[in-house]
């Protein structure tokens, strides 16, 4: 871990608001795509780079808009990373957006999301808040291979179900699914009831596979080679250094992921989801410069 003065804090594409307090990962998922050597790393993936000044960079710059938004973060690295536990910038920054009235849609797999219940709690009150959480298998023994250092997915369905009960809407991404490992309709089909018991809003998926690139394939492969031998050599077989692999079962899965939802009332067109996780009501739009 190393700490940096950061020059700014918020970005934006597409119409989104978005920043990352922390640089790297410590969860060790395997088809983790923030290792791809794209993203420019000069440290190791796990010295996680600590924008010490993220609070302080977002108070100025949520006073300098002109409109209040929606705020996303964790869409690079994971809000609630081992460090936040000691280090606390992810809190003090939700403490600057409930300060400033924006919302927030803020996407984690770790529990830990839990104990800034009363600043999100806070933020669904005033604004908006939306919670996003990442399953992937419902088989925690699988769970621990796939994303061995952060908690499983039956205590993540836990945190959602807390979440419903306090109000905050919440969105799942059930990807990667990884072709021959958990890309079965037991699977998909456990995970989607799960998320309709809970109340999930909305899931997101963007085709049934996973995508790979420089850098994060190798590492991938790796973990192929640790814990599914041979597993690497029917990957490169069927996909050879293709960034995009889809499941064998994709259409099967696609056409369960769909119907299921359907059924169920949950989101499950990715601009649909994404649609509702920007969009803050208007009455709480209001011009913010003149109102300090």
């Amino acid at each position: 871990m190393h700490f940096v003065d950061a020059k700014g804090i918020l970005t934006g594409n597409g119409g989104r608001t978005g920043m990352n307090v922390y640089r790297g990962c410590t969860h060790g998922c395997i088809y983790c795509d923030g290792r791809s050597k794209c993203y420019q790393f000069t440290h190791p993936f796990e010295d996680i780079e600590v924008k010490q000044n993220a609070p302080e960079l977002l108070e100025r710059a949520l006073k300098s808009k002109r409109q209040k938004c929606m705020i996303g973060t964790g869409a690079m690295s994971d809000p609630y990373l081992h460090c936040e536990k000691e280090i606390g910038l992810t809190r003090r920054c939700l403490e600057v957006i409930a300060r400033q009235g924006f919302g927030l849609a803020i996407q984690t797999k770790s529990d830990l999301i839990l104990r800034d219940l009363d600043l999100l709690e806070e933020i669904n009150r005033t604004a908006k808040c939306v919670v996003q959480m990442t399953l992937t298998t419902y088989d925690d023994n699988l769970c621990r291979i796939l994303e061995p250092n952060v908690c499983n997915t039956k205590r993540r369905i836990e945190v959602l179900e807390i979440l419903r009960e306090k109000g905050i809407p919440t969105i799942v991404w059930i990807t990667p699914i990884l072709p021959f490992i958990n890309d079965t309709e037991e699977n998909v089909t456990a995970i989607l009831k799960e998320c309709a018991r809970v109340g999930v809003k909305g899931i997101i998926d963007f085709g049934m596979g996973l995508t790979l690139r420089e850098g994060d394939r190798e590492y991938y492969y790796a973990a192929l080679d640790k814990h599914f031998p041979g597993m690497k050599g029917r990957y490169v077989k069927r996909y050879g250094n293709a960034y995009e692999l889809p499941s064998p079962n994709s259409r099967v899965l696609l056409k369960l992921f769909h119907q299921f939802c359907e059924e169920n009332g949950m989101m499950h067109r990715p601009e649909e989801c994404f649609r509702y996780m920007n969009e803050l009501p208007e009455r709480y739009r209001q011009m913010s410069l003149f109102d300090l």
